[in-house]
This record gives C-alpha cells, structure tokens and sequence, in this order.
C-alpha cells in the first residue's frame, strides 16, 4: 500500500485547521504523515488559498513541486482554489484528484480509489451547503496550542472578496460537537485552544436553537484542564457585551481580539460593502479597552482599494494613528475576477499600493514597539513554544512574542508549559526577559 502522505497548506488558520482533519484521517487509517519537501512520498495534497493573485500562483506552484517530488505519486488538490477554479487545475500536469470544500471528510476513499493515471474532480456546489462539514483535528504537529474550527462560510460578499464563493454560506459546528472536539484537545495535553472560523462572528445564528460565539465562549470555558482560548478574528460590529465581559472577566480568555478593519476611510469601507463604519471600530475598541486596559487590539488592513486617493489613504493613517493598536496586518489589494471591485474604476498602481504598504508596516512596528514598552518590567505568563539558538520562545496571553534564555532549565521541560517570565527590553519584533 502506498502509505507516505505529504501534506502542504497556503492560506489561513482555517485552511491549517483542515488540513490537520485531513492528516488526522489517513492517519488513522495506516499511513505515515511526512514532510512535504521530503522526496519519495506517495501521496502529496495541497490545500490551496485563492485570496489573492499571489495565493493562486503560490498554490499552483506548490502542485507542480509535488509532481516533480515524485512523478508517480498521487496529487490531491483540495481547498478554496479547488473550490473556484477546478478547471484551472485539471489543466496542470500530474494532478489526479480535485476535491473542494465539502467532500473532504471522505478523502481517503477518494484517494484509495484512484488510480495514478486517472483525475478525476469532486467540486459541489458550495452555495447549496448548508451542514458543517466536521473534520476533527485534536493533535496539531509541531505546535504548543490546538486549533477549532467551529464555523465555516460567509454571507457577507465584500465586493473584493472570493470567499463566499470558495466557502458557501456560514454554518456553525453543534456547540455538542465544539464541547467534545475540546476535551478531546484537552486530553491531548493542549493548554490554549484558537477558536478559528471564516466568519467567526456569525457563529450560531443559523444553529437551532441559535447560540452566538459568546455563549460558545463561556461554556468552553468551564472545561477542567483547559488554561487558555484564544478568539481569532472578529469583526467589530459582532463583539457583543458579554464577549467584552468574558474577555474581561474570564481567567481562561486570551486578553486579545482581532478586530479587522481594513480601511479608515468611511467612503472606502462603503465601497468594501463592509457593514460597519470607523465609529463602530471606534466605539468597540475604545470599550473594550475601558473594560480590559491591557488587551491587545490587532487589525487587517487593505491598500489601494480601487478609489482610494492619497487624501482617503491619509484618512486611514490618521484613523490607525489614533487608535494606536498593537499590530496591523497589512495587505495590497489585489483583484479577484468574478468579484465587484475588479471592474471598479479608478484602480491604484502596484507603485502606490507598495509605497502605502510600507507606510503601515512602519507604523505598525512604531505601535507594537509602544504597546510592548507598557510591559517592561512586569512579570507575564507565556506559552512556551520553542527553543531557537539557546533561548525560548513563546507568547503572552495578549499576544505578546516573548523570548528568554534556557539557563540551567531542561528547555523540553518547558516547551507546552505556561511560565512566570519578567519582561526586560523590548528588542525589535519582540519582548526578552527571564524566567521567573
């Protein structure tokens, strides 16, 4: 039996959630997991992103790399370009299974009943989805924390954006099945969980009975053994009050929201089809931060959206400025064929998106620097994670990147644990101390 499978992800935490479900499954079937650079495997499968230009190319490019590993493997091509574009890649030499977004809790049938000279294409209509498809990753290979995914899709069709389209409409995992993927985390020696989801915010409203992600949150947190949750992404006009109490009430919830905001422009954010204004964000961060001093608020921001004059750019310069977060994620623009902002006019040149790009790079590294300063001198907890050249590393549970030297300490000791560090310095991208 061919049973070396390797497996190469592209894209978000959500796409790294499935490909652990995917890992997950030929595991328990008799095969070994290797490393995707490693040459020899028998199956190779790529999970594909298709957010940007540079997500299709990467993911193609990828493909073609497996085909060349080993011209008499198996390619499996999964994920959100496989989703959109399948015909794209039936047209690239070696691929033998396409699978989208909702057939892939079957993979190991598919990829046992395929021979090497036969492709063959499994893409459903992802529109017409409306059941969680639950892949259960509970081991999550060379890392000290547990994903969930607990929601899929996404209703809202911002005019630049392919994923609605890749990921069908939203849909939540059962809070019976979130409970029981938890514990099993747990049992598994995972001290912090990230809730991730394409759309976490939207989590519950097509349950029934309808929940929401607060009321997720807080019974997560009543699972014994459990230290840490962490929430990945939440837009700013879905954090309600008892998500700001749990965040500033609750021990166990990570003091860190991502909050993405991509424009400061309240014109640009209209044109995005976003359904919030910067005075939402605004309203939302400032009370959070009334309730939790300390939090880390960190955003996505988009530049050179089509229309965005210097003066609308300067607009989001003044508004980041102001709200002086902890980090910004900073995209160029690119355009998606089939979404409305590709035929907008008015587009900005690659020059200006770079130029822009830089200029929020830099701020964000000034507002990071400023934020990691308030800790100097206090003692953090941090989830160690991994040793690099004689020091450990780890973050805070406001998301802190901490390091500090191994010493006399059994650094295998430590890696997993949650540790007392007093933070000394701040030294470029991230916090040193010692440990306590």
């Amino acid at each position: 039996m061919s049973n070396k499978v390797a497996i190469h992800t592209l894209g978000c935490k959500v796409n790294q959630y499935d490909s652990e479900g995917i890992a997950a499954q030929f595991r328990a079937h008799g095969y070994e997991i290797v490393d995707f650079n490693q040459k020899g495997a028998d199956i190779y499968i790529i999970n594909t992103c298709t957010v940007t230009n540079i997500s299709d190319q990467k993911s193609r490019q990828m493909i073609r790399k497996a085909h060349r590993s080993n011209p008499n493997a198996k390619i499996v091509v999964v994920g959100c370009l496989a989703q959109t574009d399948p015909e794209q890649i039936e047209a690239i030499p070696g691929v033998n299974l396409i699978v989208g977004n909702n057939d892939r809790s079957r993979i190991v049938e598919l990829v046992e009943g395929l021979s090497l000279n036969q492709q063959t294409s499994v893409v459903t209509s992802i529109a017409q989805v409306r059941r969680f498809e639950e892949l259960n990753a509970v081991s999550f290979e060379g890392r000290t924390r547990a994903y969930l995914k607990i929601q899929d899709g996404c209703n809202q069709y911002c005019s630049y954006c392919k994923v609605p389209y890749a990921r069908g409409p939203s849909r939540s995992r059962t809070p019976q099945s979130v409970m029981e993927q938890v514990k099993a985390i747990v049992e598994q020696g995972y001290t912090e969980i990230v809730l991730t989801g394409v759309h976490l915010g939207a989590y519950g409203a097509d349950l029934e009975p309808a929940s929401s992600l607060s009321k997720m949150v807080r019974t997560i947190t009543e699972v014994q053994g459990l230290k840490r949750v962490r929430i990945s992404s939440v837009d700013p006009n879905e954090i309600d009050d008892e998500l700001i109490e749990l965040v500033a009430e609750s021990p166990k919830v990570c003091r860190h929201l991502h909050i993405p905001l991509q424009s400061g422009s309240d014109q640009i954010l209209e044109k995005m089809r976003r359904r919030y204004r910067t005075s939402d964000f605004r309203h939302i961060v400032n009370a959070v931060r009334k309730h939790v001093p300390e939090i880390a608020v960190t955003t996505d921001v988009i530049v050179g959206f089509p229309g965005e004059t210097p003066e609308l750019f300067a607009e989001t310069y003044a508004f980041l400025t102001e709200m002086q977060l902890a980090k910004l994620h900073v995209f160029k623009y690119s355009p998606r064929a089939g979404t409305p902002a590709a035929g907008y006019p008015d587009q900005v040149s690659s020059q200006e998106k770079e130029k822009r790009s830089r200029a929020l790079i830099a701020l964000s590294d000034q507002m990071s620097e400023r934020y990691q300063s308030r800790f100097v001198g206090k003692t953090v907890q941090v989830l160690v994670e991994r040793e690099i050249n004689g020091r450990l590393h780890g973050h805070t549970d406001n998301y802190i990147h901490v390091s500090f030297p191994v010493g006399d300490q059994d650094s295998t000791d430590l890696i997993g644990r949650i540790v007392d560090v007093r933070i000394e310095e701040v030294i470029e991208d991230h916090s040193a101390g010692i440990l306590l």
